[in-house]
């Protein structure tokens, strides 16, 4: 009997959530917009970056260890609703996040991106949001291909402290 399928119980309740609420028309609220209001940055809420326009936060759900989300602190689903001033601060952020995994995770490489609506991937799509993932030769192993699931090497605590203690220096430990 060959395993065709790991377990990963884990995102039922994340998946199925988001889904029935977003078709029932209700919610509790934005997510992302409770994060940017739910006090300084912390290990609790893994806001890592405040700003009065953006924000940096660990995704909950990681592809990667030091998987980060960068977005505006305004609910705007797209790119074209934000302002000159916005725009240009989402970017320096991102920029900032990519200098901070560079130096805390020491990554091959990095994925830089967004998902614009459901259809193209967004979990939510009502709060722009983009994904800075540091990425290594190989890390999409047997487990990612044949089990439909990520191992990852660190908690989300650590990974906080590790992002932040590299936010804007050298990181204390090498990968």
């Amino acid at each position: 009997m060959s395993l065709e399928q790991l377990w990963a119980g884990w995102r039922h309740h994340y998946v199925s959530g988001a889904t029935e609420a977003e078709r029932r028309g209700e919610g509790r609220g934005c997510v992302f917009c409770e994060l940017a209001a739910s006090g300084p940055p912390s290990a609790d809420n893994g806001v890592v970056h405040l700003d009065p326009l953006c924000f940096v936060v660990l995704n909950a759900y990681p592809y990667a260890s030091g998987h980060l989300l960068v977005l505006p602190r305004r609910h705007v689903a797209e790119l074209d609703q934000l302002t000159d001033e916005e725009s240009q601060q989402l970017w320096r952020v991102a920029q900032r996040a990519v200098a901070a995994l560079t130096r805390a995770y020491r990554p091959d490489g990095l994925n830089l991106g967004a998902n614009l609506g459901r259809a193209a991937g967004a979990g939510i799509p009502g709060h722009l949001h983009l994904h800075v993932v540091p990425r290594w030769g190989g890390d999409t192993n047997f487990m990612t291909t044949v089990g439909g699931v990520r191992v990852l090497p660190e908690d989300l605590p650590s990974s906080w402290r590790r992002v932040v203690e590299a936010w804007d220096g050298p990181a204390d430990e090498p990968a």
